[in-house]
Parts: C-alpha cells; structure tokens; sequence
C-alpha cells in the first residue's frame, strides 16, 4: 500500500514540477532539479517506512568530486544513496530508465549517463561521457560495479568500467556498504516492507598514479572494503 501511495505522490509531483523543469532547461540550471530529486528521495523513503542507519558519511570529502561505488542489492539502492551520500551525484544507470517520460529527459539535462549492459561499445562511451563531465564540470557519480542487482543478497563480480572511470578521470573512489535493501525489495518485487537499512561510507581510496595495469589491485581493495561493511554490520 505504500507503494502504491508513494507512486501517486511521485506522478503528482512530476506534474507539478513541469513548468520548473522547462524553466530550468531553458536557462541551463541544473541545481533545483537535483536538490528536488534528492528531497523526494528523502521523502520516499519517510514514506515507504525505510529506517536509515547511515555510518562514515562524516569522512566524505563534499567539495572533490568523487566516483562512489556500493554493491547493488535492490531498486531501492540508488534512490537510497542518491538522497544519503553528501554531495549532488548523478548516476550511471541503465538506459531503460531514460525512456520515462519527464523523468528520463530530466536525467539527462542534470548529467545523469545512460548505459547498455549488452553492448560493450554503448558502456565504453557511457563511461567516457561520465569521464568527460568528470574533468570539464567537477561532477561525481554513483556506479554500482555489479552492473546488476544481486539476486540472493550475496556480492556478485565486478566489472572494470566504474574503475575506468575512476582511473581515467583521476577521482577518487568512496566505496559504500548498503545492506537490508534486499529484504526490504529483492530484486523482482515491486513491493516494499518497512524495515532498516544500514549504509556504511568508507574512507576514499585514491588513483592518482593508477593506470590500467593496477586496475586488480584497485577492484580487489574496493571489493574488500564493501566487503567489511557486511562483516561489521554481522559483529554489530
């Protein structure tokens, strides 16, 4: 039910907020668009009835722009970081998204970057766009290395596009452990239960000096630290 109560609200917002997005467009401002999104954010998890246990936010440096990594456990993840981690983010997402009418054409104009998990081609100019924005606007991004939603909980492989990004544009790497999103909504449920989720930031973890040749060590170290997160939370 809250679900669906969140979804109306979500519609209704969206249409209000029309006039503001074709006034932001026409002027090139970006910034109400993302501080509105990261209040519905806040507000859809008020709603949904989602208690945040949030750790080492504290340690996140607001003013670097900075490449956040988090393992990817449910449709909630990215609402959930979008709203938590301390600075406007875009997301690297997948481009079906995109399709949706208003929002997608908003994520786009903020910088958000569409990506095709099928074709290699589509997510090597994703990642050079995100580069790209990285370099020229001092913009961070959120990247789950998974490419997908796990399905039983447990961390899945990583792919190498989000180091790419990481190495290539020179910003750091903040590694996030988010756990509870897959009791809450696992992946093939379009419902949500009430519950906690515990979200842990990580110290940032620099690539200056990295290239390509460092990218497993890199994935391994960023691998392990999420990994903590999950054997911390277990000790708590």
């Amino acid at each position: 039910m809250r679900t669906l109560i969140l979804v109306l609200i979500y519609v209704f917002v969206i249409l209000l907020v029309i006039p503001l997005f074709l006034f932001c467009f026409l002027i090139r401002w970006r910034g109400p668009l993302l501080l509105l999104g990261k209040a519905a954010m806040a507000m859809g998890a008020w709603i949904l009835g989602i208690r945040l246990n949030i750790s080492g936010r504290d340690t996140v440096n607001r003013g670097s722009p900075s490449v956040f990594m988090a393992n990817h456990l449910s449709f909630l993840d990215g609402p959930l970081l979008f709203h938590l981690i301390p600075q406007v983010v875009r997301v690297i997402l997948k481009k079906e998204i995109f399709r949706i009418p208003i929002i997608g054409w908003a994520m786009r104009f903020v910088g958000f970057v569409p990506v095709d998990r099928k074709g290699l081609n589509s997510g090597r100019r994703s990642i050079e766009r995100a580069t790209q924005l990285i370099k020229t606007k001092g913009y961070s991004y959120l990247i789950f290395p998974e490419g997908t939603r796990s399905r039983d909980g447990k961390m899945q492989s990583f792919r190498r596009g989000a180091f790419f990004l990481a190495i290539n544009s020179g910003a750091p790497v903040v590694p996030i452990t988010i756990e509870g999103t897959h009791d809450l909504m696992p992946k093939g449920s379009p419902l949500t239960k009430r519950g906690t989720v515990r979200v842990i930031f990580h110290k940032a973890v620099s690539v200056n000096g990295l290239n390509e040749e460092d990218m497993p060590t890199l994935m391994e170290h960023v691998r392990a630290q999420i990994r903590s997160g999950f054997q911390a939370a277990s000790n708590s």
